[in-house]
């Protein structure tokens, strides 16, 4: 995330940035937005636990903090895709932007939740 993040806010101090579309201009803080919120929302249940375990709100840090990074790895994951897609138009235009961005956001799709989700379906217990 930190390396994603600070690739993502040295790309706008080029000047090959500031001749951007509008377009890419777009792709390019739709990653800085979604990468910034990954980072409060993973980061969120260790600030937490600092809060609030000594009150004895174990549980209820477990089960927001479990929320909380779900969230974060949801936005992670997108964060991730849009800047692929953001590459591959700006290196090889919208077709493959058409394509790799789409195939990465369904890879993170599949083993982040997918697998998961089916290994809960078929677990016996």
């Amino acid at each position: 995330m930190q390396i994603l993040f600070g690739f993502l806010l040295s790309v706008v101090f080029t000047g090959t940035f500031r001749d951007a579309s509008g377009f890419e201009k777009s792709l390019h803080i739709s990653a800085v937005l979604l990468t910034s919120v990954a980072t409060a929302l993973l980061t969120a249940p260790a600030a937490w636990h600092r809060v609030l375990f000594r009150a004895g709100r174990r549980h209820d840090i477990l089960r927001a903090g479990n929320r909380l990074v779900l969230g974060g790895l949801a936005c992670l994951a997108a964060a991730v895709t849009v800047t692929v897609a953001l590459i591959a138009k700006v290196v090889f235009g919208v077709v493959a932007m058409a394509i790799l961005g789409p195939l990465v956001g369904a890879l993170f799709v599949t083993v982040w939740f997918v697998v998961p989700a089916r290994i809960l379906k078929h677990d016996p217990r």
